[in-house]
C-alpha cells in the first residue's frame, strides 16, 4: 500500500518540487518544526519534504506535534521510518518545548475536522487556536526561529454582506459574535493573527499569514462535513451523488499542489505580518460541483434541498480574491478545477479512503 500510495502522487509531488526548486535552498539542512502537520495541510506538507529530500538531497528535518503518531503513521506508511520526520508528542496549548534550534515554524494547529463534524463546543475551539498560538509564538522565541508559517482562515472575514465578492483581504468585516458556534474559528484565528504580529514585534523572527478556504485533493476527508469528499466519496462508490441542500453557496476549490506552492512561497518571500488569501478565484455552487463530479465518474447527482438550520462557520458565499498573492509573490493557480476533480478521483479510485 505504501508504494502504491506514494507512486500515485509522484506526479504531483514532482510538480511542486519543479516550481519551487529554487526557493527551496533556503530549507537545506534546515529543522522545522510543524503543528497540524498530521492534516490535510500536514500530510501533503510531510509528503512534499520527504519528496524535497529524495530529489534534491536537501537534508531537511522535521519535528511534528502531534497527541497520536501511531495512529497517524498507520494512514500514512509511506513516512513510517522516514528518519528526517520525527514527532513529539503533547497538546498545542501546552507541550513540552523540544531542545535544539528550529529554523522554521510552520503553525496549522486548530482543532480536528473530527471534533468540529462532532460539534465540538465554541469554547474548545477557541481555546485550541488561540493558546495554541500563542505557546508556538513563545516556542519560536525560544528555539530561535526565523520564519514562521500561521495558516489562518477565510472565516476570519465573517458573513460578508454588502462587499463585492470574491473577498479581498482589504474587507474589513468579521465573524458575527451573536453566534457563537459559527464564529468561534473566524475569532479565533483573527486573535491568532494578532498574535503572531504582536510577538514579531517583539522578537526577531518573521512571520507570514494565510487565511486559507477550500480545497480538493487526496487526503481530504471523505467521512465528515466536507462537501467536496463526501461527493468523492459517493462517485467512487457508484453513486448517487446527494447533496443535502439546495445546492446554491458559492466555494472554490484549490488543489493541493498549488497549495503547496503558495504556501512555501509565502513562507520564503512574503513580507513579515502581510496577510494573503490562498484558494482559487474559480467559483463554483455545491450543486455544479456535484454535477462536475458525478459527470466525470459516470453518476448522477441528486439535490435533496433538505433544511438544515445548524449553525456553520463558512458562509454561503466563500470565495477569495487572490490578486494581491499572485501580484506580490509571482504566484498562479496551475490545476483547475476540472482536473483538480480528475486527479483526486484517480486517487481515490487507485489508493482508497484515508
Amino acid at each position: 500500500m505504501a508504494q502504491q500510495e506514494r507512486s500515485s502522487l509522484a506526479g504531483d509531488l514532482e510538480e511542486i518540487v519543479s516550481r519551487l526548486a529554487p526557493k527551496l535552498k533556503e530549507l537545506r539542512g534546515e529543522r522545522l518544526f510543524i503543528t497540524g502537520g498530521t492534516g490535510f495541510f500536514g500530510k501533503w506538507l510531510l509528503e512534499t519534504l520527504a519528496w524535497v529530500n529524495k530529489r534534491l538531497a536537501a537534508d531537511i528535518s522535521a519535528t511534528v506535534l502531534t497527541r497520536n503518531s501511531g495512529r497517524f503513521l498507520e494512514k500514512m506508511p509511506q513516512l513510517a521510518g522516514n528518519g528526517a520526520i520525527g514527532f513529539v508528542h503533547g497538546d498545542v496549548r501546552n507541550f513540552s518545548f523540544p531542545p535544539g534550534h528550529f529554523s522554521h515554524l510552520i503553525h496549522m494547529a486548530t482543532t480536528s475536522a473530527e471534533a468540529t463534524f462532532a460539534n465540538e463546543p465554541p469554547l474548545e475551539k477557541f481555546t485550541t487556536t488561540v493558546l495554541g498560538t500563542q505557546r508556538m509564538l513563545e516556542f519560536a522565541a525560544r528555539c530561535g526561529a526565523g520564519k514562521i508559517l500561521l495558516t489562518s482562515s477565510g472565516n476570519a472575514y465573517g458573513p460578508v454582506t454588502d462587499y463585492p465578492l470574491p473577498i479581498s483581504e482589504e474587507y474589513p468585516g468579521a465573524p458575527d459574535i451573536t453566534r457563537p458556534v459559527a464564529s468561534a474559528l473566524g475569532e479565533a484565528k483573527r486573535a491568532a493573527e494578532l498574535l503572531a504580529r504582536i510577538h514579531a514585534g517583539m522578537n526577531a523572527y518573521e512571520v507570514k499569514i494565510c487565511r486559507c478556504f477550500t480545497f480538493i485533493g487526496p487526503y481530504l476527508q471523505t467521512d465528515i462535513h466536507y462537501a467536496a469528499g463526501n461527493f468523492i466519496r459517493d462517485a467512487i462508490n457508484g453513486g448517487p451523488i446527494r447533496v443535502r441542500g439546495s445546492g446554491t453557496p458559492v466555494r472554490s476549490f484549490l488543489y493541493p499542489t498549488d497549495l503547496l506552492v503558495w504556501l512555501l512561497t509565502v513562507l520564503f518571500d512574503a513580507p513579515s505580518g502581510r496577510l494573503y488569501n490562498v484558494g482559487s478565484s474559480e467559483p463554483v455552487s455545491i450543486g455544479e460541483l456535484a454535477g462536475k463530479i458525478a459527470g466525470q465518474a459516470g453518476c448522477t447527482a441528486i439535490i435533496e434541498n433538505n433544511s438544515d438550520e445548524k449553525e456553520t462557520s463558512s458562509p454561503d458565499n466563500y470565495l477569495p480574491e487572490t490578486t494581491r498573492i499572485r501580484k506580490e509573490l509571482n504566484v498562479e493557480q496551475t490545476v483547475d478545477l476540472d482536473t483538480a476533480i480528475a486527479r483526486t478521483l484517480n486517487y481515490y479510485r487507485t489508493s482508497g479512503f484515508q
